[in-house]
């Protein structure tokens, strides 16, 4: 059975790191799990429109090769240092949503968006920024880890998986075959994963199948205000990269994206050609940049309403900032590195971007608060609300630069990549107090992790855009997270005047029913029972096909969970890591081996 809390607390005290935790073998293992997560991870946060938490993935690979390299010393604590460096590296990489929207801006000729960093720049630029976040984030584990013991849950489900992958060295057999049946499972849904991604044709490689299943000519409306449901990209996907995705985040949000996608993509566009909003047989872009609006209200709405709910957070947060200690990293260090950090960052963002440096500080100084909410938020709803706390900075920057999208844009990039590196190694702190690693080490295998991101990044970002593509009709990238954000930067420069006034009421309306949802989300009686304005809203942005097959996985999970609970707990996790991981891996190797000349389109 999954270990209880309380459990994985009494174990942090029944073992202590016994060969080191920053060995050889652990960088070793660290620096390379960091290339594959860095590297796999955009494709992940590109199609599926947000981040899987890799921390358990970075665990399974963690276990597969110090298994080798340091077989006869292995432990969890090794292991922790690994599956750390893993999520600090996919932290940073997160970050291709502000890549892709600075290429959406591009690519619409209006909005004369010139923002276009090298590869060398995009490394610089999100190193510091990520570095910051590592930095900006230590001293606040004491009181959010220690002090307030906030849930985290990915991070205690990462302590579960760490303490599996390494049973008593004197304890039962059947603990110790545990560890070893769930590598071998996650390596063969690993690779099943990664052949059905290699003979798809949207790998642009073998392509022996098609990407997956779609309704066919299936019309829906009467003649002269009809569509084909397929242009609508309704259908579902051969994809074991979504069921995996599916499996960890469960029915419950699933089901909402669900239905999001049932309003986006089937009812919205008969309505809007019924009432002659759009015209007959539209194109999914079209249909898109309608459906964005309400899908942006009810987000932005939803987010910026749970911040001002859980405004004592904040006071709570900053109080306790009076009582972090320095006994893990120096305060002194931190504040030292914090300022040089943060003037760098100014300097790169004024030589690479051409903003002024007092707007980056002023970035910078916002980034502090909205990272102590977000870090809140995340560890008592296991939702960080990176995307809402990027569209407020967005939201004040334009009443500092009216009309200036660099000043709209590069500001809430820098915000979101603090607030994403640092919500993702609360989690692995929370991991490490509950199996009773050291938060020294954690720290430098998070400073390790987070260059290597940015340089997986700025390789691969350019390839997958190129490979499976990021603007219009045939995209295989749907980055609604950026579509949100450039959409949300035009608004703010050029007027809402602009949009259709049924975009803009359909809109509002979804506005006053996430700052609902969002309030009745606080009751824990309510809760249950109440639409989730995240995941509509993801249903009314995300391709039908990706969500569809996402529930498929989280109605495995739940009969699998229902019917065989215990092998559910051994095994599940590994499945769906394996899932996660060997399409995101194919799907990195693919542009490589089109540059190479080895595949090509089919």
């Amino acid at each position: 059975m999954v270990a209880t809390e309380v459990e994985l607390e009494l174990e942090a005290h029944r073992a202590r790191p016994t060969h080191g935790e920053l060995t050889v073998q652990s960088v070793v293992a660290a620096v390379i799990v960091a290339a594959i997560m860095g590297a796999s991870y955009p494709y992940m946060v590109l199609k599926l429109g947000f981040g899987p938490n890799v921390s358990i993935v970075s665990a399974f690979f963690g276990y597969l090769i110090l298994s080798v390299i340091a077989r006869k010393s292995y432990d969890r604590f090794q292991n922790n240092i690994v599956q750390t460096a893993g999520t600090s590296a996919a932290s940073t990489a997160f970050m291709c949503g502000t890549l892709a929207a600075f290429e959406i801006l591009r690519a619409n000729k209006a909005a004369h968006f010139t923002v276009d960093p090298t590869p060398l720049q995009t490394f610089l630029w999100l190193t510091c920024a990520s570095l910051l976040g590592v930095v900006l984030s230590a001293p606040m584990r004491r009181h959010f880890i220690v002090d307030q013991k906030l849930p985290f849950p990915d991070g205690m489900a990462a302590a579960e998986t760490l303490l599996v992958l390494d049973p008593p060295r004197d304890g039962p057999d059947e603990q110790r075959a545990v560890a070893r049946n769930a590598a071998m499972v996650m390596g063969v849904c690993l690779l099943a994963s990664g052949l059905l991604m290699l003979v798809r044709n949207d790998s642009n490689l073998l392509g022996l199948i098609p990407g997956g299943w779609d309704p066919g000519a299936m019309t829906l409306g009467a003649a002269g205000a009809a569509f084909t449901v397929a242009a609508m990209g309704v259908g579902v996907g051969y994809s074991l990269l979504s069921v995996g995705s599916g499996m960890i985040i469960g029915l419950r949000i699933t089901a909402w994206m669900m239905l999001g996608c049932v309003m986006g993509w089937i009812l919205a566009p008969l309505l809007l050609i019924h009432y002659q909003i759009l015209p007959d047989h539209p194109k999914r872009s079209q249909v898109l940049q309608w459906v964005l609006w309400p899908g942006l209200g009810m987000m932005v709405a939803g987010g910026i309403t749970t911040l001002v709910l859980r405004w004592r957070m904040l006071a709570r947060a900053f109080a306790g900032l009076r009582d972090a200690s320095g006994e893990d990293v120096p305060l002194r260090w931190i504040a030292g590195s914090a300022l040089v950090l943060s003037i760098v960052l100014c300097v790169l963002q004024q030589w690479f971007f051409g903003l002024p440096m007092w707007m980056s500080a002023v970035a910078i100084l916002l980034s502090i608060p909205l990272m102590l909410v977000g870090l809140r938020a995340l560890g008592e709803t296991n939702w960080g609300p990176i995307g809402a706390l990027a569209n407020l900075t967005q939201a004040l920057f334009a009443g500092i630069a009216p009309g200036n999208l660099a000043a709209n844009v590069v500001p809430s990039g820098t915000a979101g990549t603090v607030a994403s590196t640092s919500e993702g190694l609360m989690q692995d702190y929370r991991a490490g107090f509950i199996i009773g690693s050291t938060p020294r080490s954690m720290f430098i295998a998070q400073i390790i992790g987070a260059p290597i991101g940015a340089a997986a990044l700025a390789l691969t970002y350019p390839l997958l855009v190129k490979t499976y593509g990021l603007i219009g009709d045939h995209a295989q990238l749907a980055a609604p997270g950026s579509q949100r954000t450039a959409a949300f930067a035009l608004l703010l420069s050029a007027g809402i005047d602009k949009l259709p006034q049924s975009a803009l009421w359909a809109g509002l309306a979804a506005s006053l029913l996430g700052v609902l949802f969002a309030t009745m989300e606080l009751s824990e009686r309510l809760k249950r029972w109440t639409p989730s304005p995240v995941a509509l809203s993801l249903g009314l942005l995300l391709p039908f096909s990706s969500i569809s097959t996402m529930f498929v996985g989280a109605i495995v999970s739940a009969i699998w969970l229902a019917r065989h609970p215990k092998s559910a707990a051994r095994y599940m996790i590994a499945v769906a890591s394996g899932f996660i991981a060997g399409e995101a891996v194919v799907a990195v190797l693919a542009p490589v081996l089109i540059a190479l000349g080895l595949g090509g389109s089919h």
